[in-house]
């Protein structure tokens, strides 16, 4: 890895992530023809690019209960404990809405519903990921969401992973498409004769699905455009090198684009981390996307202090932070912007990947400057609510009609003047 000394101009961003013009025209294609030929164009695409094309584009009940059948007993255990891991922690993010009473009985609230319909993302390829079901349908389940859809690609024998199908077996979703790509996406946004159209579309996917997100943002919601892995390693004298390596490895074996960062205050640390990573790196099966992560957008930074470090961790705004430092509860409490913080030896992401019951579906780019993981709140419309008695309506109908006028707008100041004064009342 390269060692420098910490610098102003220290960057997460890579200009990969936005795609290019014909990926572009690509997906915009794809999300025409799945608009004009529904179940027709999913599987046409289904089979150009995933090289399976579904008869039945629903994941049947018998494919469910053969996937649990077969699958691990020790491995359905660990699933289960990491669900309720998950559903703990995000039950404290329910909230309910409030009535603020006013004078004379009139009130002013807010009420929180549940959208309707929502359509998970679980990315297929090269790996299963439960791990993904897991992080985005509790927290719908737990705002009260109805209706609760999974896509994932099939692979070329037709079937999906069976983790994906155990994991949503545990949390009793049963409608499971085989469809992937900008081609889910689009059916999900849009309805096809098979999958009725959603609400919002949450979960992970590659710049296809990505690019997807973005362009039918507005017909439904998203969760974010995220981004390859990142993470960021803030350390002094008292970390070990091995840990930290490992640890950066863990991140740069997701993706060819994943970014792996050290900010310490610590010479010595650095130059041994760097020396851990290339040892462990030969020993890592994912050995090849590994090293292209930390060969492109691998770096160690030296800092002169905490107060230096913690301020570049600020500027990067990273997807996962982790600080192992002395007083690191401490150090912690001087990050303002992070997508998750792990604090402590013991506290490896992965921790909050698989089990730790906290969400791993993050900001990157930058984005936990402004953007939160993903949450209860995801899952929710808030609705404001006003009743206003016939009292407190004349104290202010004069007031609201004098400003609606300062901006020009006589049909509102009539509107809040046509009760009452001019019917004999």
């Amino acid at each position: 890895m390269k060692i420098t000394t910490l610098t102003d101009d220290i960057s997460l961003k890579r200009q990969l992530e936005s795609g290019n013009e014909e990926q572009l025209k690509t997906v915009r294609q794809v999300i025409a023809d799945v608009r004009a030929k529904g179940d027709q164009a999913v599987k046409y695409y289904s089979e150009k690019w995933d090289g399976f094309a579904p008869k039945d584009l629903k994941v049947s009940a018998v494919e469910i209960n053969e996937a649990v059948a077969s699958f691990d007993a020790q491995l359905y255990k660990d699933l289960e404990e990491a669900a309720n891991n998950i559903r703990f922690y995000h039950k404290e993010q329910k909230r309910d809405g409030y009535k603020l009473p006013l004078a004379d009985g009139s009130w002013l609230g807010q009420r929180i519903t549940p959208l309707d319909a929502v359509g998970l993302y679980v990315p297929g390829g090269s790996a299963a990921y439960p791990s993904s079901v897991l992080m985005n349908v509790i927290p719908a389940q737990v705002a009260g969401v109805k209706r609760i859809v999974i896509t994932s690609p099939a692979g070329k024998d037709g079937k999906l992973p069976a983790a994906v199908l155990v994991a949503a077996y545990i949390l009793g979703v049963t409608e499971i498409y085989k469809v992937g790509g900008a081609q889910a996406i689009a059916a999900l946004a849009y309805g096809t004769e098979t999958i009725a159209p959603v609400d919002k579309i949450t979960g992970p996917g590659n710049i296809f699905v990505a690019l997807a997100k973005r362009e039918v943002f507005g017909e439904v919601a998203i969760d974010m455009i995220a981004g390859p892995s990142e993470i960021c390693v803030l350390a002094d004298d008292t970390a070990y090198a091995d840990e930290i390596a490992a640890d950066l490895l863990s991140q740069a074996e997701h993706d060819a684009l994943a970014c792996a960062v050290l900010i310490t205050t610590s010479d010595d640390l650095a130059d041994t981390v760097a020396e851990q990573v290339e040892i462990q790196l030969r020993k890592l099966p994912r050995q090849s996307i590994a090293r292209q992560s930390i060969e492109n957008f691998g770096h160690i930074y030296v800092a002169e202090s905490i107060a230096e470090a913690v301020k570049a961790v600020n500027s990067l705004a990273p997807e996962h932070l982790e600080v192992m430092t002395e007083d690191a509860e401490k150090v912690a409490q001087m990050v303002t912007h992070a997508g998750a913080i792990f604090i402590g030896r013991y506290s490896s992401e992965p921790v909050g990947d698989y089990f730790a019951g906290t969400n791993h579906v993050l900001p990157t780019n930058s984005t936990a400057r402004f953007a939160s993981g993903l949450n209860v709140d995801d899952f929710i419309k808030r609705t404001s609510v006003v009743y206003y008695s016939e009292k407190t309506w004349a104290q202010n109908a004069p007031k609201i009609a004098r400003l609606a006028r300062l901006e020009g707008l006589e049909g509102h100041a009539r509107a809040v003047e046509s009760r009452g004064w001019d019917k004999g009342e």
